[in-house]
């Protein structure tokens, strides 16, 4: 736990500040008095919710915007110091696991009777883990209030973070079925005896006893089997890879689509099925549009493979959806079933730690000769790194969440970079939404240049504008932003 002094953080606390008073409680805000009957059960209460969701801020001192206006919130944390003694404390000792990386910001201001007091802000990050509050009950965060999470939700929340994985789940799959050649190329490079598949796979984890009888875990029957997505498919869940190929920029519905040709479905051992899927890739960019002549691509061969092992070394194989590769003339889209595991986000995936929802596939995966992975957290950064290299938009992540599907959707643009992308780009992580008129004052573009611009970047999917605003007054921001409070409202650490 981090705790700012006030005159590191009288600026950025005033403007947060500011944002709390000219709002109200939401998803990621609350404000709480401290005195007489604050309880600091509730308190705790809130920061495990926020914890458990999206984070959030938890100001102290500060009245519900339900009961008073403006500076009339403020009254201050001396009403109870001692409760704010108490809490701190607790914030550090009672919740299971603890929480890590909250952030204390103590903050000097005029209150509603004039006086000075403190106000304290507790900034809590969405949590990589599933917490419990010291009453050991499971809180998460709804819309401006907190409910407590029922067995099932704690146990989605585990699958989706990374806590748990059915990698390391024991199937009924024969064991015969594994002892394929991808197992001894395997066993080979690992330098393992062949003293038979059942006790090798039991003594390196990838094997668990079931009522005393051995049974390979999930994590075997994708490494080894020769058709994993069809042994899956007696649990309800899907391992193959799916390949579409469209003619043009967009998908065409109707009777008449524009696939180039039938969708293809590709299956094998992790191992071999990315570089199947990486050759089957490479083999349609080359072949190039309809016209049927050969060309090259612009995109870097590492960062197309570092794309697809991704999605299958990271996915969720809970779900009962395939890894999904859209091949247009403009882009490639790559589809990881799942959402983004622990604190990863579309907007932070570049400088996340790295965190592996399926460790179990990526350390044994390392571990075939000419391996797909270094297993060392680098890849994305390599994607990024390539990409401006070969003069190449940045890859673009971003999460669907819609009730039929989730997936971490990936697009690689084959367009030469706009000199003024980065510079664009830089401005809306810096102040937000951009208009036709801002463009214009940051790049000395006319009008109708500006225009085309906005309109290609949405287009490529680089940018998003709100249609219900005119054309003259429209705002345009990122299809990805930080998960977190709308309004910006994040505590960060000093330099």
């Amino acid at each position: 736990m981090t705790i700012h002094p006030n005159e590191r953080n009288s600026g950025q606390g005033r403007h947060l500040l500011d944002s709390i008073l000219s709002g109200s409680e939401s998803q990621c805000l609350e404000t709480k008095r401290v005195s007489g009957k604050m309880v600091v059960g509730k308190a705790l209460e809130t920061v495990c919710a926020f914890a458990n969701a999206r984070g959030g801020i938890l100001c102290l001192g500060v009245e519900d915007a339900s009961k008073a206006q403006g500076k009339d919130r403020l009254y201050g944390i001396d009403e109870n110091p001692k409760a704010i003694d108490e809490l701190m404390r607790k914030l550090e000792t009672d919740f299971v696991p603890k929480i890590r990386d909250i952030k204390i910001l103590r903050l000097s201001c005029a209150l509603r009777d004039g006086e000075r007091g403190e106000l304290v802000m507790i900034n809590v990050p969405q949590s990589e883990q599933v917490h419990s509050a010291p009453d050991d009950r499971t809180w998460t965060r709804g819309e401006d209030s907190n409910r407590e999470m029922s067995a099932d939700e704690i146990m989605e929340l585990s699958y989706r973070r990374g806590v748990r994985s059915v990698e390391s789940e024991p199937v009924d799959v024969d064991f015969d079925l594994l002892e394929t050649e991808t197992w001894r190329l395997y066993r080979h490079g690992r330098g393992l005896a062949n003293t038979g598949i059942r006790k090798q796979l039991y003594r390196i984890g990838l094997a668990r006893k079931v009522n005393n009888a051995l049974r390979p875990v999930r994590a075997a029957v994708l490494l080894f089997a020769d058709h994993p997505g069809a042994l899956m498919a007696a649990t309800g869940t899907r391992a193959d890879v799916r390949m579409f190929r469209y003619r043009g920029n967009a998908i065409r519905s109707g009777e008449t689509t524009n696939l180039m040709k039938p969708p293809r479905t590709l299956s094998g051992p992790i191992h071999r099925l990315i570089a199947q899927t990486h050759a089957h890739v490479l083999g349609e960019l080359v072949e190039g549009p309809a016209s049927g002549f050969r060309t090259a691509h612009p995109y870097p061969e590492r960062v197309i493979k570092e794309a697809i092992t991704n999605a299958l070394i990271h996915r969720d194989y809970r779900l009962n959806q395939d890894v999904q590769i859209r091949i247009f003339d403009n882009r490639i889209e790559v589809f990881s079933p799942g959402l983004f595991p622990g604190r990863i986000t579309a907007a932070s995936i570049r400088t996340a730690r790295y965190f592996a929802r399926n460790p179990l596939i990526a350390s044994n995966l390392r571990e075939f000769p000419d391996p797909p992975n270094m297993d060392a957290g680098e890849g994305v950064h390599m994607m990024f790194h390539l990409m401006q290299a070969g003069n190449l938009y940045p890859p673009q992540y971003r999460e669907l969440r819609d009730q039929t599907r989730q997936a971490i959707a990936v697009t690689l643009l084959s367009e030469e970079r706009s000199p003024l992308w980065e510079r664009v780009s830089v401005w809306i992580d810096r102040h937000g939404p951009i208009s036709n008129h801002v463009l214009r004052r940051i790049t000395a573009l006319d009008a109708p240049g500006a225009s085309r611009l906005l309109k290609r970047w949405v287009g490529q999917g680089l940018l998003k504008g709100d249609p219900a605003q005119g054309k003259r007054n429209r705002l345009y921001h990122k299809p990805v932003t930080e998960v977190g409070d709308a309004a910006g409202l994040i505590i960060q650490s000093p330099e």
